[in-house]
């Protein structure tokens, strides 16, 4: 860690220089005076040049890991290689903010857990919408009672995907669910604090697609309460996104509700039986917001909300999604009591910045066609 005494500065290495970490979490660093961008570990190792910071390949990280100059890493390889580049930073000590999905199994889940906890180095899952006050203030209002016994969830978010964008060749890990149903999934995990107990997945293909994935899939839960949630997440549609709760004293619904970067604000209407009021949120840089907090807690030495637990239960409804397309059967979980929530306190108010254009980014394909 740089310091000067009273300002300490994190240095990051950047795993992985996809769309995400070049388009978002790089510009988030320059946000914050306390973190830096330090290294960047990638198949091309020569992108670092673009960013004026030292490049290593992959066969290198070993090397980065021991050099002393880093202070934590962000994961952003694709999912299958999330626990490969994980375990070995939390081994060497160094904090990890790996993105979302987390990993292809509940088994590689659990043993990137195993190692946080071993090593007591922090381990925090990149859910950008986890510190974006839209998301805090909806589970406050969830909370509230405000919206009555909470009943039903339906929601939708997909957009077309290059096909020669990984995403489109990589089978279901890079698929639609782990990449766009995880954020209503994990949404209205959220927002009924409540586990689902059953999964049930059904899968379309197009004569026009050109994947090499099921690219259009929508997934009911069912809940011990009684409630129901369920998502349609596509590779093949227009970009959307959007949502509708309801409980019994009221709804909300949101045609803006998992997107992110300057010019795109979130926003939803609620109504609690005395007409729809339009609430509207300035977009936020949520990548610098969930840097910041993960930040604030390792210097705090606390657990990030979001930590590897948060994580591998998104992973166990996509295991059971998974099955239940493969078997076309409804799949059962075990009831589990969730263990952790989203506060107000994670909040955090960072302006987004403009948003780099693709044709900015050194050496990548697009994800959107």
């Amino acid at each position: 860690m740089t310091t000067n005494a009273e300002n300490p500065t994190t240095r990051f290495a950047v795993v992985g220089t996809g769309q995400i970490a070049q388009q978002a979490f790089i510009p988030g660093l320059k946000q914050l005076p306390e973190a830096e961008l330090a290294a960047i570990v990638s198949s091309d190792p020569s992108k670092g040049d673009a960013y004026g910071v030292p490049g290593y390949s992959y066969d290198q990280y070993a090397e980065l890991l021991k050099s002393g100059d880093i202070d934590a890493v962000y994961v952003a390889t694709p999912v299958h290689q999330h626990l490969d580049y994980t375990v070995p930073a939390l081994e060497a000590g160094l904090p990890v903010l790996c993105e979302k999905p987390m990993a292809p199994s509940i088994e590689d889940c659990r043993t990137m857990i195993d190692t946080a906890e071993r090593t007591g180095t922090p381990l925090m899952l990149a859910y950008r919408m986890h510190s974006d006050p839209f998301m805090t203030d909806l589970v406050e209002l969830a909370n509230s009672g405000k919206l009555g016994e909470l009943r039903s969830f339906t929601a939708s978010f997909g957009h077309m995907i290059n096909p020669d964008n990984h995403r489109g060749k990589e089978g279901f890990w890079a698929g639609p669910v782990p990449d766009l149903g995880v954020y209503p999934l994990n949404f209205i995990r959220n927002i009924y604090g409540e586990e689902p107990t059953t999964v049930h997945a059904i899968g379309v293909e197009h004569r026009d697609s050109e994947l090499e994935v099921t690219p259009t899939v929508a997934v009911t839960l069912g809940f011990a309460s009684g409630r129901l949630a369920q998502f349609t997440s596509s590779y093949a549609t227009c970009s959307q996104q959007g949502f509708t709760l309801s409980g019994t004293d009221g709804y909300v619904q949101s045609a803006a509700a998992f997107q992110w970067g300057d010019g795109a604000p979130l926003s939803y209407t609620v109504d609690l039986g005395e007409g729809p009021e339009d609430k509207e949120y300035s977009a936020k840089d949520q990548f610098a917001g969930e840097t910041r907090y993960f930040l604030q807690c390792i210097r705090d030495g606390v657990q990030p909300e979001p930590d590897g637990t948060e994580g591998l239960m998104d992973i166990r409804v996509c295991e059971a999604a998974q099955r239940s397309l493969e078997t076309g059967q409804v799949q059962t979980l075990e009831k589990i009591e969730p263990t952790r929530a989203i506060t107000p306190a994670q909040a955090v108010s960072i302006p987004a910045p403009p948003k780099p254009e693709v044709s900015e980014l050194v050496g990548i394909e697009p994800e959107e066609q």
